[in-house]
């Protein structure tokens, strides 16, 4: 059981570690912090603006009873006071109280009280905006001046008048708001959390999957570097062992010498790919005639071909030149993989082929083989770096993944499958370029 406890907090522990996590708790976090202010100062400001409405509404019925020398009565909203209804709220409004005193603070009894509460003594001349409590119940009152003649029936005597309102609808309010509040509070919380938690996760994703790939990457390189250094390592501990014929030792240093070129290769491309990853801009683009360059390519590897008594051929055919914008040392380095793999595959005896076709608005760079051919359920993996579609020996399962990075780049993509001549056809399509330098009417020419 506690194994079980210590695991699940040790996943809890990487799960909260984890950088969308953090994004989404602090982002929660945040937000939690401005939303509680935001609603504290929610609540002031309502609460201060209804309490100055209400201070509003009381001072309003003094200035009325000053100006028509009327008492509405008391307990009922306005009743009585001409336009008073309207002021003070409507007929529907929280009824308004009013206390009238004599000179001497003495409630005049010729008023009727109605539902009117006992003011307490010591409110009896309040002026300004004042809470008292009345009854158990608080009220805000504020009092004036009120002439007394009209009401007494004698002289003029100059009385004091005291409206109040209950608070009570106030603290109903702030109760509702702050109700709302709390309720909103959590559900918001949610929100933010697994809202930011899955966007950390799409920005991170990439991010996660990179690391990962670069981990492979290192583990993969580091396999591949150590093979050939072992070999050399264990030659020459072997011919310094002990004393040879100098045609073992020719032959220790010929094995020293392909591992050599072999490591020289894997560490040139490492280095391309860690350049290719690294540079923030690609360099410039040409344009360039796919044809010549396939040209150029077919020659470059013809001795490779005939060291294996291989056939290497190419040709360009279509109504345009094959005009490609893209970096010419890429699309060199593209075709010297593409036709390293095709002579390194297609054994003894075997033929390659170059097709650059230009066909309306697409050039095609297809290099066949009659080698093996590459597996339909593999055909999606060859590009990965270090993935080997076959166990013919030779490579490190890099030419294709720096191809593939050239073709994206360019803006080209792939289609693989298989060849007339019974191997692999790997062929690229690129947009063609504008700005040709001619064109042929269905020409078709050698590339070799």
């Amino acid at each position: 059981m506690s194994t079980r406890v210590g695991d699940a907090a040790e996943a809890t522990r990487r799960w909260v570690s984890t950088v969308p996590t953090q994004v989404a708790l602090r982002s929660t976090a945040a937000v939690g912090a401005v939303y509680l202010v935001l609603a504290v100062t929610v609540v002031f400001i309502v609460g201060h603006n209804l309490s100055s409405g209400v201070d509003q509404r009381i001072q309003n019925g003094i200035t009325s009873m000053q100006t028509t020398g009327r008492v509405f009565s008391a307990g009922r909203p306005s009743q009585g006071v001409p336009g008073l209804g309207d002021l003070l709220g409507g007929r529907f409004g929280t009824p308004l109280f009013a206390w009238v005193f004599d000179p001497d603070g003495t409630e005049l009894p010729q008023l009727e009280r109605g539902n009117n509460p006992a003011l307490p003594a010591s409110a009896h001349h309040v002026a300004g905006p004042e809470t008292v409590t009345v009854g158990g119940a608080d009220l805000r009152v504020v009092g004036g001046p009120l002439p007394l003649q009209n009401l007494l029936g004698g002289p003029v005597v100059n009385g004091w008048v005291v409206v109040g309102q209950a608070t009570a609808q106030i603290g109903q309010a702030r109760t509702s708001l702050l109700t709302a509040e709390v309720v909103v509070f959590p559900i918001l919380l949610l929100l933010v959390f697994f809202g930011a938690l899955a966007v950390g996760r799409r920005v991170a994703a990439p991010i996660e999957r990179a690391r990962l790939r670069q981990l492979e990457f290192t583990a993969d390189a580091s396999h591949e570097l150590r093979t050939p250094l072992s070999v050399i390592e264990a030659e020459a501990t072997l011919a310094l062992s002990r004393a040879r014929e100098p045609e073992s030792y020719q032959a220790s240093f010929r094995r020293v010498e392909s591992e050599s070129k072999k490591l020289r290769r894997l560490v040139d491309d490492l280095l391309w790919l860690a350049r290719f990853d690294a540079a923030p801009d690609p360099p410039d683009a040409e344009l360039v005639d796919l044809g010549v360059l396939a040209s150029g390519a077919v020659e470059r590897f013809r001795p490779v071909a005939e060291r294996r008594s291989q056939h290497i051929s190419g040709s360009v055919t279509g109504t345009a030149v094959p005009m490609v914008n893209a970096p010419p040392d890429w699309l060199d380095r593209l075709l010297g993989v593409l036709l390293d793999n095709a002579c390194r595959y297609s054994g003894e005896g075997g033929e390659v082929r170059v097709l650059v076709t230009t066909d309306g608005a697409q050039v095609r760079l297809s290099v066949e083989d009659t080698g093996p051919g590459i597996p339909a359920d593999q055909r999606a993996q060859v590009f990965d770096r270090f993935h080997r579609a076959s166990t013919t020996p030779g490579g490190a399962g890099l030419g294709l993944a720096i191809g593939d990075a050239i073709v994206r780049a360019t803006g080209g993509r792939w289609s693989v499958g298989d060849s007339a001549v019974g191997g692999a056809s790997m062929s690229v399509f690129w947009p063609r370029a504008t700005g040709e330098r001619g064109g042929r009417n269905g020409d078709q020419r050698p590339a070799a």
